[in-house]
């Protein structure tokens, strides 16, 4: 438990920002699987708009330090070859 006032804010802010990185986390998740989805349902048209709408927002994780710019490079390239195979 912290004991000293400077102690306890940082409590506070730790666990305030752990939730914001958990729900901007499950956001590019949701987005990423959007995209699995419309290539599983093979509306291709579907799945390159969920694709465009996802790449910005796996960028923005990254440059927030939410996911290290490899993991999203993969996440990216692997998406773009499901949609390839179409």
């Amino acid at each position: 438990m912290a004991n000293s006032p400077s102690a306890r804010k940082r409590a506070r802010q730790t666990e305030r920002n752990r939730q914001h990185n958990a729900a901007q986390r499950s956001y590019v998740r949701t987005m990423i699987k959007k995209v699995v989805n419309a290539v599983k349902d093979g509306d291709k048209a579907e799945a390159e708009a969920a694709y465009k709408a996802a790449v910005p927002t796996i960028d923005r994780s990254v440059s927030k330090g939410l996911m290290h710019r490899n993991k999203a490079d993969r996440h990216k390239s692997r998406l773009a070859q499901h949609i390839r195979k179409m």
